[in-house]
């Protein structure tokens, strides 16, 4: 059992606490924006809440933290409130937000200059992963700091490897992002050429979603076999049609993109 903190308690990193205190037995002080979110997850989960990230991250051996863009996760790190100013020497920083390799490359050196490790490690599976405990955990950072974290996020990782230094898991998380947008620009210019040939999108849709699940079952049967083989394939994203049919969604995946996707260098 580690003494860890967790700093955002959106719709991932509610969950993702939450198995860090069940599954994996640890003890949990968690900080969140909105107070009142902390209170919630200490009442269901039976953890400590901090007043401020500095406060959170005092004493503790791991920092875990999930928000939402480079200035969210500067503004949790630095600064006379900030983790930083409270984590102490030989603690392990990890970070699961999906932000830029550039943010992630500052703080792992400023990690190194106070004398503690760091981590990036975006995460992918989405709400349902992270509920679920099955997320992909794409890190970058020093042999040492990965394989100290790595049992830790064991608690809600089906999948987690090293890819590199700082900032490589923020790069592998850009790669896993634009093949996620190849795959929905090839839906969004199916589902046109549909419409324009005089087909039933919804129908259409309907027809490629079976096909998907059938597609899936039959990856996941030959990754159970790789991954007991030592190997990890890329699991087929299933489609369901019905969320892609609004503008409004394809203008948040548009946002996503431009605020984090390209943001690599």
């Amino acid at each position: 059992m580690a003494k860890v903190a967790f700093l955002g308690l959106g719709v991932m990193g509610f969950p993702m606490a939450g198995h860090l205190a069940k599954k994996g037995g640890h003890e949990v002080t968690v900080y969140n924006r909105t107070a009142a979110k902390a209170k919630e997850w200490a009442e269901k989960f039976g953890g400590k809440t901090a007043s401020t990230p500095k406060a959170a991250s005092e004493g503790q051996d791991f920092v875990m933290c999930c928000v939402g863009n480079d200035n969210d996760l500067r503004a949790v790190t630095l600064g006379a409130d900030g983790a930083f100013a409270g984590i102490k020497k030989g603690a392990t920083f990890v970070d699961h937000t999906t932000a830029s390799a550039e943010v992630a490359r500052e703080l792992d050196a400023a990690a190194t200059k106070a004398g503690f490790k760091f981590v990036d490690a975006p995460v992918s599976g989405g709400q349902a992963g992270a509920e679920n405990g099955v997320l992909t955990v794409m890190c970058g950072g020093k042999d040492d700091a990965y394989a100290g974290a790595e049992p830790v996020i064991a608690a809600y990782a089906r999948m987690c490897k090293l890819l590199g230094p700082a900032g490589s898991g923020q790069l592998t998380k850009m790669v896993n992002q634009i093949c996620i947008a190849g795959i929905v620009q090839g839906l969004a210019e199916g589902l046109r050429f549909a419409e324009r040939a005089g087909l039933d999108p919804t129908e259409i849709a309907r027809v490629v979603d079976e096909e998907a699940d059938r597609l899936n079952a039959v990856i996941e049967e030959s990754q159970v076999a790789q991954r007991a083989a030592g190997h990890y394939g890329v699991p087929m994203i299933a489609f369901n049609g019905e969320p892609f049919f609004g503008q409004d969604r394809f203008d948040q995946f548009r946002w996503r993109l431009e605020q984090q996707g390209l943001k690599a260098r």
